[in-house]
């Protein structure tokens, strides 16, 4: 082909934007920052954001609630523990400070559930929600405070065989013209073994002489009702007076042991008896009342030589609703106000009072008034005005309230508020999670930084490390670390702190040998970047997703650490933390189980919303993702 040569002309050239402004063309979307573009594909994570919010309520409790509420957490109060939860008026049947038991025995002499001698049966029944006693009688063969009815046991003791046992009243005295009679009822044959009942005999003993005995029945197997005249008897035996017990005599065998059963005695008077309140004292017509009222186990005016029980006491159980806010703090015993404390509750409109007229003119206006009658006043001699009032009110009053308090979440066996417990326990915990967790992340940061980073012998010297760190239980060096410097904070955090930080480094190893020969790298390492330069603005933000992931994981398992240990009674001493208070609930599971369940709860939540939150923020620190939806 034959070459062409050609002439170009600075004519021949024409811009063609020569009247035209070329500027940079302005971009479509707002400039962003890699934070800002990370905030957003957080936002877009729906979970991770509910994660968030939780979280964030339950860190702002942990802070707040120590410091706000005046509950007690420090003060052992006993008389305040096991308090139900509240948030509504006792009554409503959800969450309103009640307990119900089913199945508790009954008192039936007071018509009260049987509970703890430390309540008054005035003050339980004001405080019963409900009360339902089962129909069924349950019968036992043991003398229970709580029991009624059943048949005194008089029996021999095989510890003194072919000996005689006698049960006798004390001393009683008789005249010819006192009218004094004897009944006498049995328990029936049916009710017992027949065959185990003996021969008895009951007589009046007035001295140790076989002629100082006036016979009422001769040893027998009667079990009929005796209904004597004792006046009669000893006119018949020409007795104007006699000073005698009453006494049961059972007839021992060798063979077996033999006992009798006695459903009630009365001695009565006529007229001319002086001396009716003994007699009443020595009579009983309830087996069970008569052995509880006796002195330490034996019955103090019928003392026995043999053994002696009851048989068949009576015993009722019940089911009932019991508001715990009204027993504890509800009618306390006589308690002195001041004159300006009571005349602040007649302003309130709580009560109104005339201390001209006196305790009387007492009228309680409003349930919130602290006090439920005065019983008297006190007025000054000069000025004639009123000093104080004794008024019988509500106990809160008397242990230092201003009104009945009311707890959340109920409070735990040592009176404290298990709502405040909780979250200052969570704070503690909460402290020393965050800060263990930055100390290992940071450390761990930069240990497998340098190890991924450079390789070779600095990575197989610094691996094997760790090998040999790791190979040593973590309870080992715990317990070691707690044994020589103590079960406080401080000890804890470094125990923490000497294995914790091994999972970052390792992850961050893991992404440094995942990241350090991509391309982006090795042009950066060829236009000269230094190894701080590549560590921490090509490879580090890369890997950052699953390293955060994982160090805010390490925040929670701090916690449930801590508490473990403290179930292996190695917890934090002298200060509230979620493990101890854990550990000291759990054996309370049966009785109050809110004070396991709420807890639970609570680290419940702050697990699950620490995974969320991780979740999210492992999508929001991938580069890779910058810029998509």
């Amino acid at each position: 082909m034959a070459e062409q040569n050609r002439q170009f002309q600075s004519d021949d050239f024409v811009l063609v934007q020569q009247n035209k402004r070329i500027t940079d063309k302005k971009l479509d979307s707002k400039p962003t920052t890699f934070f800002k573009d990370a905030f957003r594909r957080f936002c877009k994570n729906k979970s991770s954001v509910v994660g968030a919010i939780i979280l964030s309520i339950l860190i702002l409790l942990a802070i707040f609630v120590p410091l706000l509420s005046s509950s007690n957490i420090t003060n052992v109060r006993t008389s305040e523990k096991f308090l139900a939860p509240k948030l509504f008026a006792a009554g409503t049947g959800f969450w309103d400070g009640t307990r119900k038991k089913e199945h508790v025995v009954y008192d039936a002499v007071n018509g009260v559930p049987a509970l703890s001698d430390k309540y008054s049966v005035e003050a339980i029944k004001k405080s019963l929600v409900s009360l339902k006693v089962e129909p069924e009688v349950s019968y036992i063969d043991a003398a229970s405070q709580y029991g009624t009815g059943g048949q005194i046991v008089v029996a021999t003791d095989a510890a003194v065989a072919d000996k005689d046992v006698y049960m006798s009243s004390k001393p009683i005295s008789f005249t010819n013209k006192g009218g004094y009679t004897l009944d006498i009822q049995f328990g029936q044959e049916e009710d017992v073994n027949a065959s185990k009942l003996g021969e008895y005999s009951v007589y009046l003993k007035s001295g140790d002489r076989p002629q100082d005995r006036l016979v009422i029945r001769d040893f027998s197997r009667d079990y009929s009702p005796i209904s004597v005249n004792i006046s009669d008897l000893m006119k018949d035996a020409g007795l104007s007076s006699m000073t005698a017990q009453v006494v049961f005599e059972v007839r021992s065998t060798p063979d077996a042991l033999r006992y009798i059963l006695i459903d009630s005695v009365k001695l009565s008077g006529g007229a001319r008896a002086k001396n009716l309140d003994v007699l009443e004292e020595v009579s009983f017509d309830n087996a069970t009342v008569m052995i509880n009222n006796s002195d330490t186990g034996s019955m103090a005016y019928w003392a026995c030589s043999g053994r002696k029980g009851i048989h068949n006491s009576e015993l009722y159980y019940c089911d009932y609703v019991i508001d715990t806010y009204m027993l504890v703090y509800g009618d306390a015993d006589l308690v002195t106000y001041s004159a300006t404390e009571f005349n602040a509750w007649v302003d309130q409109g709580l009560c109104s009072y005339d201390y001209k007229v006196g305790p009387e003119s007492f009228v309680r206006l409003s349930d919130d008034c602290p006090i439920d009658s005065v019983e008297s006043q006190t007025v000054l001699t000069v000025t004639k005005k009123l000093s104080s009032v004794t008024a019988r009110g509500y106990n809160y009053r008397k242990m230092g309230y201003d009104k009945m308090p009311s707890f959340i979440l109920g409070t735990d066996a040592s009176g404290f508020d298990l709502f405040k417990r909780a979250f200052a326990g969570l704070r503690t915990s909460l402290i020393l999670g965050v800060c263990t967790a930055a100390f290992c992340f940071v450390f761990g940061l930069i240990w497998g930084s340098i190890s991924g980073y450079f390789g070779g012998n600095v990575d197989l010297f610094m691996e094997r490390f760790c090998e040999i760190l790791s190979g040593v239980p973590w309870i080992v060096i715990m317990t070691l670390c707690i044994l020589h410097l103590g079960n406080n904070f401080i000890t804890f955090f470094l125990a923490l702190c000497m294995t914790g930080w091994m999972g970052t480094a390792a992850r961050t190893r893991t992404q440094f040998y995942r990241f350090k020969g991509r391309e982006y790298v090795l042009a950066s390492r060829t236009l000269g970047s230094s190894d701080i330069r590549l560590i921490f603005k090509h490879i580090l933000p890369n890997s950052m997703g699953t390293i955060i992931t994982s160090s805010v994981l390490m925040i929670p398992s701090v916690i449930f650490s801590e508490a473990t240990l403290a179930y292996l009674n190695l917890g934090l001493q002298g200060q509230q933390s979620f493990g101890v208070m854990m550990s000291t609930n759990q054996q309370y599971l049966s009785i109050s189980p809110n004070l396991v369940i709420f807890p639970a709860v609570i680290i419940a939540l702050m697990m699950i919303s620490f995974n969320l939150f991780g979740n999210g923020l492992r999508d929001a620190f991938n580069p890779s993702l910058k810029g998509s939806d």
